[in-house]
């Protein structure tokens, strides 16, 4: 019995590629990487979640939330400048790609977050909730934004 051919493909792709049956990856949002030390405002809540994060020492969470996101194979961090960082999500499936932003402020003692679907009309809550657990890794107090 002969396996179908996008099988095969998968079996033989390397290990990043076998997690997702396609890739949508979209075009990148015009809106990252902020602006006058901001992350942008979200576009829709239905695609986008945004937080602001107080925290005593921004820059190290910042550094921390870098580490765990690098062992993550499912995301790739795309850009680290100072303290702005660039990464996308990948999903298991179909392979939606998401961009998250990160921005340590500490002039106000924040760490900004923002995870925006680049694809289609609703995220059914994946960014609030890649959101969340980074909070919940950092110990912040709520989110707010």
């Amino acid at each position: 019995m002969a396996l179908p051919l996008a099988v095969l493909l998968l079996i033989s792709a390397p290990l990043p590629a076998r997690a997702s049956l396609l890739h949508l990856v979209g075009p990148v949002p015009v809106e990252i990487g902020g602006s006058e030390g901001r992350l942008a405002p979200c576009p829709s809540p239905a695609h986008c979640a945004r937080a602001d994060w107080p925290l005593a020492d921004p820059a190290a969470a910042l550094e921390l939330l870098e580490a765990l996101l690098e062992a993550d194979p499912a995301i790739s961090l795309e850009e680290r400048s100072g303290p702005y960082l660039h990464a996308t999500a990948s999903s298991r499936i179909f392979g939606f790609v998401d961009d998250l932003e990160l921005l340590a402020d500490p002039d106000r003692a924040l760490l900004q977050a923002r995870s925006v679907s680049r694809l289609g009309d609703s995220d059914l809550g994946v960014n609030a909730r890649r959101l969340e657990r980074l909070r919940v890794e950092l110990g912040a107090d709520q989110p707010g934004g």
